[in-house]
């Protein structure tokens, strides 16, 4: 199970990411965000990643040449984008040599024809709820029409406690928080960062446990 941790802010709360086995890490730099820093400060924080852990730059409609020349500065590998870029935008950001990430929220994305689903199956994909960052869940019957048939990581008010029941129940690549893991609004608790990072690993332990047992001969 990928697990990105997104809105960081410290080297306290990036170590502690990095430390219980985050796959990605997120600096958010749309603006308006309690969470926003600035292109400097994700670039030093960054210099403590270690290779192999992505570092993700947060955006939401904003110009692209500006998303871009932000991105470089921060020194991030990807660039997730929250707002109305279309598939050319994406083709910018690959051709300026960064991976990405393209945010739907879950009922806009189940909204598509199937022609347009299948033209976003090749991006890497999240689906969140309608407010990004505010610790909202969305129903999976929003999905009614089907999950992405590619890569895609859940976001939208997941935590510790409800982690594991929302991956099981909807299977995605991976999952994205940001509210889930704070003790307060734009503050990460390095506690509950390390509890839904164990709490997201532990639905994948328990499924593929329960995979050999009923492999078992004689079963």
């Amino acid at each position: 199970m990928y697990v990105k941790i997104c809105g960081l802010q410290t080297a306290e709360t990036i170590a502690a990411a990095v430390d219980a086995g985050a796959d990605a890490i997120g600096f958010v730099f749309a603006p308006g965000s309690p969470r926003t820093v600035n292109a400097e400060l994700a670039a030093k924080l960054g210099r403590e990643v270690p290779a192999g852990i992505e570092i993700v730059g947060v955006f939401r409609n904003q110009p692209i040449d500006q998303v871009i020349k932000i991105a470089t500065t921060a020194q991030v590998g990807t660039i997730q984008l929250h707002g109305e870029e279309t598939l050319q935008d994406m083709d910018r950001i690959h051709n300026a040599g960064f991976q990405s990430l393209r945010a739907f929220s879950a009922p806009l994305y189940n909204s598509l024809s199937p022609d347009e689903k299948i033209a976003w199956d090749g991006e890497r994909l999240l689906l969140d709820a309608v407010e990004p960052g505010a610790g909202v869940t969305f129903d999976a019957a929003v999905l009614s029409a089907g999950t992405p048939q590619g890569f895609w990581l859940l976001a939208g008010g997941l935590n510790p406690h409800n982690v594991a029941a929302a991956a099981k129940a909807m299977q995605p690549s991976g999952v994205d928080v940001s509210s889930g893991v704070e003790s307060s609004r734009g503050v990460k608790s390095v506690h509950l960062i390390r509890d839904f990072i164990t709490a997201a690993r532990l639905e994948i332990t328990t499924a593929a446990a329960s995979g050999m047992t009923q492999g078992l001969p004689g079963d």
